[in-house]
């Protein structure tokens, strides 16, 4: 969408009726068959404007694709989400996001897809990623903080999309599972993969990158036992529009509080009120193996804190856990 077609467009969101033809002309400099054009792009493109005679054009609808004309005005934010970047399909939008982040996109930058083609989860699981039902999206972040404090973005990531989901979609019960997925009724509806360049003082950028499952009506075969979506959940479709501005609206105050803390001590009590490994016996697979024990809670680094069935006290930075039967 050009400029002067967004520029439209956000009038006649604006106008709380009918905007005639040859006010959009003088407002723009334009004769009406270039403003009939803009009308007809945007009309082609999912847009549903009526167009009366004597009385001009008025928007009554939108379609649900999360771009910028669409995201912006829901914002609440000073920079997350103003530099807005959508693809129909893209391979993956942590690795369009990396590539933004190193030519100097400015924090708080979002790449936004369609579909991807070759979207990953943590520990190098596939993200299952189709078109025209959920948000897939990466977020750029140049935290000043040293790289050792990176490892609790996840959580804080969690955090304010949960907060988001809660006050955005009636009717759910959404849980944070360590380190950073969103469950609800026991099944995946949301997970983070973040990704980032640093040096041993200091941090170039990080890339959080977020899956939701918003308005998938049937789940793929392959991940049905464990994952769920906003409509099947709560009933009823849901704009992806509104539910991305609604979490970057959470993410920004949270992330500008944790900069000022030096950990996740204020986060806590959240975390563990809706934490869906509380006192569970889990194992917790990782890189170097699996370890089995009862959850304790969480360190004030966001670690988990486990005691395993040998009686020691563990505390785990990553791992991928299950809850024993």
């Amino acid at each position: 969408m050009n400029q002067l077609t967004a520029q439209i467009l956000n009038r006649l969101r604006s106008s709380d009726g009918f905007l005639s033809g040859g006010e959009l002309c003088r407002e723009y400099g334009m004769t009406r068959s270039a403003v009939w054009k803009h009308i007809s792009w945007l009309r082609n493109n999912g847009y549903t404007i009526e167009a009366a005679s004597g009385r001009g054009y008025r928007l009554s609808g939108a379609p649900d694709i999360p771009v910028s004309e669409e995201v912006e005005p829901l914002l609440t934010t000073d920079r997350f989400g103003r530099n807005l970047v959508f693809q129909e399909t893209t391979d993956s939008t942590n690795r369009q996001a990396k590539r933004l982040a190193r030519k100097g996109a400015p924090e708080g930058s979002v790449f936004v897809a369609d579909s991807q083609t070759d979207g990953r989860g943590r520990m190098g699981r596939t993200w299952v990623s189709l078109p025209a039902a959920n948000l897939y999206f990466s977020i750029i972040l140049r935290p000043p903080v040293p790289p050792i404090r990176l490892s609790q973005i996840p959580l804080l990531a969690a955090s304010a999309i949960h907060q988001a989901l809660q006050s955005a979609v009636d009717g759910i019960s959404a849980m944070i599972k360590w380190p950073n997925d969103i469950l609800i009724e026991g099944k995946k509806v949301c997970g983070v993969l973040c990704e980032m360049e640093t040096e041993p003082d200091m941090t170039h950028f990080v890339v959080v990158g977020i899956g939701i499952n918003v308005n998938l009506q049937r789940i793929p075969e392959e991940i049905r036992g464990f994952a769920t979506s906003l409509m099947l959940a709560s009933g009823r479709e849901h704009s992806r529009a509104a539910i991305l501005s609604t979490i970057l609206n959470s993410f920004e105050p949270l992330y500008e509080e944790w900069l000022d803390a030096e950990d996740l001590c204020g986060f806590l009590p959240y975390l563990e009120q809706y934490a869906w490994l509380k006192k569970r016996e889990v194992t917790v697979e990782h890189h170097s193996g699996a370890l089995s024990g009862r959850v304790r809670g969480l360190s004030s680094t966001g670690e988990l804190l486990l005691l395993a069935d040998d009686g020691k006290m563990h505390t785990l930075s990553s791992g991928e856990a299950h809850i024993r039967k």
